[in-house]
């Protein structure tokens, strides 16, 4: 390990960025957003006019007769199964979990996760992954029972085990990976971002029926979509007033300071709601292309976040560092599925980018961290 004073000095030297970005509204619920724009110039302009239609503070929408027209009771069992699989993940820091547990509790075997769940569903989350990515999310339960058989060791490079920092205790891979964050951030990506945004909000669900109610129920095909993308957005119909502990909510809430991505994403999906239910379409696609930009921009900040602690983590907390690198490249893997009609990198581009991780974290060093800052800077 090189000494602190060293590693200071090369942070000093690498840690700038300056990159030459086009200025411009960079707030899609503006009347002039540019969506070519990298950096806000304070020009936005919005239409005070409010659409000929109410849009409720809320996610609750009713019919003429009161009754409630939104159910995404499918998103909301996956984000259980999801939450039930990240618990078991990290339990593998005391103890040697089981690849075929989660590999049951992603495929609900027997619609309890083969006995591992407190709940009963008939839904799973294998079934809705983006198929490309299934091996490799089965991939990341091997990797972690496999660094979990080593949780009395001292992670080391080539040696899987934990290392501590304050209350808390992480387990790596021989590679330095944390594989409980890969899971999690993978199945955040191609599960629920690549259902609800290239799915759900996609041509074919959004082209869907939107004059009769679905047989037996109280909502069009098309609103019955518009919410299930809104469930895997995780966040309480009243968000932001409640803030969301979950997934891509927290998230979201994490970056809004940097984004006003609360307020985007909400009022947003609110706006699309209500324009599909009074059949304003023009006001619906809007909403999408705001959904669509600031979902991927939100994964783009934070994992420059997670980034941007790993420089200050470098040398002085191995734990932390390898914590937030996991992170870090968890996030630059949803990245992938962000629709390619708006989506600002491409997949190979991002592969480009998770590729600069070399495979195995405790190999990168100050300098490596930024020429991956450099090109998410360049590109959001």
């Amino acid at each position: 390990m090189k000494h602190l004073s060293h590693l200071l000095a090369i942070s000093i030297l690498v840690t700038p960025i300056v990159s030459c970005k086009k200025k411009g509204c960079t707030n899609p619920t503006a009347a002039n957003y540019n969506s070519k724009a990298k950096k806000d110039d304070g020009s936005c302009t919005y239409n005070p006019a409010a659409p000929g239609y109410s849009v409720p503070t809320t996610y609750t929408f009713t019919n003429s007769n009161g009754q409630s027209t939104v159910n995404y009771a499918g998103q909301t069992d996956r984000i259980n199964h999801l939450i039930a699989m990240v618990t078991y993940a990290d339990q593998g820091t005391s103890q040697a979990i089981s690849a075929q547990v989660l590999k049951d509790m992603f495929a609900n075997t027997n619609g309890n996760g083969n006995g591992n769940f407190s709940f009963t569903s008939s839904r799973n989350l294998k079934d809705k992954c983006f198929n490309l990515d299934t091996a490799l999310i089965s991939s990341y339960f091997q990797s972690i029972q496999l660094a979990s058989n080593s949780y009395m060791n001292t992670a080391s490079n080539g040696q899987a085990g934990t290392l501590s920092s304050g209350s808390s205790t992480y387990l790596f891979g021989a590679n330095g990976f944390e594989y409980s964050e890969l899971i999690e951030k993978s199945i955040m990506g191609a599960v629920f971002k690549y259902q609800a945004l290239n799915v759900y909000l996609g041509t074919t669900n959004m082209n869907a029926d939107n004059s009769t109610p679905v047989a037996g129920e109280t909502y069009t095909a098309m609103e019955h979509y518009w919410d299930e993308a809104f469930g895997y957005f995780s966040v309480p119909v009243d968000f932001p007033t409640t803030p969301s502990i979950l997934f891509w909510g927290k998230y979201c809430n994490s970056q809004n300071t940097a984004l006003n991505s609360n307020q985007v994403m909400m009022s947003n999906f609110l706006k699309g709601r209500a324009a599909i239910s009074n059949n304003v379409l023009a006001d619906r696609d809007a909403s999408i292309t705001a959904i669509k930009g600031m979902w991927e921009k939100i994964a783009a900040y934070q994992a420059m976040k997670y980034l941007d602690q790993a420089v200050a983590y470098y040398g002085t907390d191995q734990a932390k560092f390898l914590h937030v690198l996991s992170e870090a490249y968890g996030f630059i893997y949803t990245l992938r599925f962000a629709p390619i009609d708006t989506r600002v990198m491409s997949a190979s581009e991002v592969d480009n980018l998770l590729a600069q991780f070399n495979g195995n974290l405790w190999s990168l060093n100050v300098s490596d961290i930024n020429a991956i800052k450099a090109t998410l800077d360049s590109n959001y």
